[in-house]
């Protein structure tokens, strides 16, 4: 489905198949088949899919649902600081939300 193919071009860093995707009618929010979000499975190397998907309305702020982290904790982990500036422009927080360990993404610092 058009959820799972956009997850699986964000995850690929496949930009261009990101906004051809987002052009074609997929939400930048809609759920792939593991219940997660393409923000939330996006290469975090990538800055500008982070963008692309908040400019169409994906949720900065989106929590795994089995881990509880957002992409800024995800961010700050792996250490992609300029994905992190995108996604804190977008909306995203250092102290929220709490991840099921109930650390802030700050404390993945």
């Amino acid at each position: 489905n058009g959820n799972d193919q956009l997850a699986t071009a964000a995850a690929q860093g496949k930009e261009d198949l990101v906004e051809e995707l987002l052009h074609r009618g997929v939400p930048a929010n809609g759920l792939n088949s593991l219940g997660r979000s393409s923000i939330q499975v996006m290469k975090m190397g990538n800055p500008n899919i982070a963008r692309t998907l908040i400019q169409w309305g994906a949720d900065p702020r989106a929590q795994d649902p089995r881990t509880g982290t957002s992409p800024a904790h995800d961010a700050i982990r792996e250490g992609f600081l300029d994905t992190l500036q995108v996604l804190l422009a977008g909306g995203a927080s250092l102290y929220e939300p709490l991840d099921n360990y109930g650390l802030r993404p700050i404390d993945w610092a």
